[in-house]
């Protein structure tokens, strides 16, 4: 246990840092500050693989399924990248979300850290229950296999500016269950006026970006467990392509219609997984066809969203 204390510390100490120190003094995050880490989370995280080697082949950490070092890399490589390319999806729902209620860029990377917070939090519960359930019970693995491929059709006909945060269930159920003020306190969630306490705009953000990520988990936390069912791999993959997920949306947030064709390649991801969840007793796949799968799906996703020119409405057409 004392490796999952350890890895749990380090993520506080990350945390703490990137608060404390780093984001001391609240800024507008621009593209070159987010870029630059971006990078430093994805070399922490892929740096990481040289550890999860380390913990197997010396045996420090518990091997329930029985994974090589090789292996244990290759399943927390692939693991880390379903993570960090289905995040790509949820940067989009923030991005909408800051705009519906006006968040000033002064004030969400407040907001992104405590919600970050929130889906550790959520997130290892829900891993620990996911692993419990697949070593316990054969049979759930086709049930998170036909969910992925019913998400992957249901994300291919979706249209992103249906979503309305305003008119989300959760935001009604706040609004009945507290007083909410339409205007923002500095960066504060709640402010006291009359005698009485509202949630600021921040706060209600930040409650639907938590309930959020809890749906995106909904998709990931299978996902990932269709590659591994080891559950250090699937939580320290997990969380560190959360922890970089904030960086992520000051860098790619401004450039959204750029990537337009992201979301065929999650749609390949998500059906592949899918499959391999449905044939896992049939097919045994080699790792590195998974890690080639889903490497390939994004950079054909990059690719193509850079080169193929965005159609121009006509008048014919408005």
């Amino acid at each position: 246990m004392w490796i999952w204390v350890l890895f749990i510390a380090l993520v506080i100490v990350f945390l703490a840092l990137d608060l404390g120190v780093f984001h001391r003094n609240e800024h507008v995050i621009r593209s070159k500050e987010a870029g630059m880490w971006t990078a430093l989370w994805v070399s922490i995280a892929l740096g990481f693989s040289g550890v999860i080697y380390w913990l197997f082949s010396s045996g420090l950490v518990e091997n329930p399924t029985g994974l090589t070092p090789n292996t244990a890399v290759l399943k927390y490589v692939t693991g880390y990248l379903i993570e960090l390319s289905l995040s790509i999806d949820n940067v989009f729902v923030i991005a909408v979300i800051f705009t519906t209620f006006n968040i000033p860029p002064l004030y969400q990377h407040r907001v992104l850290f405590w919600g970050i917070l929130g889906a550790i939090v959520f997130r290892g519960l829900m891993i620990v229950f996911g692993v419990a359930l697949i070593n316990k019970f054969d049979w759930i693995i086709y049930v998170f296999g036909a969910f992925l491929l019913y998400t992957a059709f249901k994300m291919l006909k979706s249209d992103d500016s249906e979503f309305d945060p305003q008119k989300s269930f959760m935001f009604r159920q706040l609004k009945k269950l507290y007083p909410i003020t339409t205007t923002l306190n500095g960066h504060d969630f709640f402010v006291k006026r009359m005698g009485v306490t509202a949630a600021t705009p921040l706060f209600v953000a930040l409650v639907i970006i938590e309930v959020t990520d809890v749906l995106f988990a909904l998709d990931s936390i299978p996902a990932i467990l269709a590659i591994t069912a080891d559950p250090f791999i699937v939580f320290s993959s997990n969380i560190l392509a959360i922890l970089g997920l904030r960086s992520m949306y000051f860098l790619i947030s401004r450039m959204l219609q750029k990537f337009r064709f992201i979301n065929y390649s999650l749609v390949v991801i998500l059906a592949f997984v899918g499959f391999k969840m449905l044939f896992a007793h049939q097919i045994e796949l080699p790792e590195w066809v998974s890690l080639t799968v889903i490497s390939v799906s994004l950079i054909a996703g990059i690719v193509a969203s850079l080169v193929i020119p965005e159609k121009k409405k006509g008048p014919e057409n408005v």
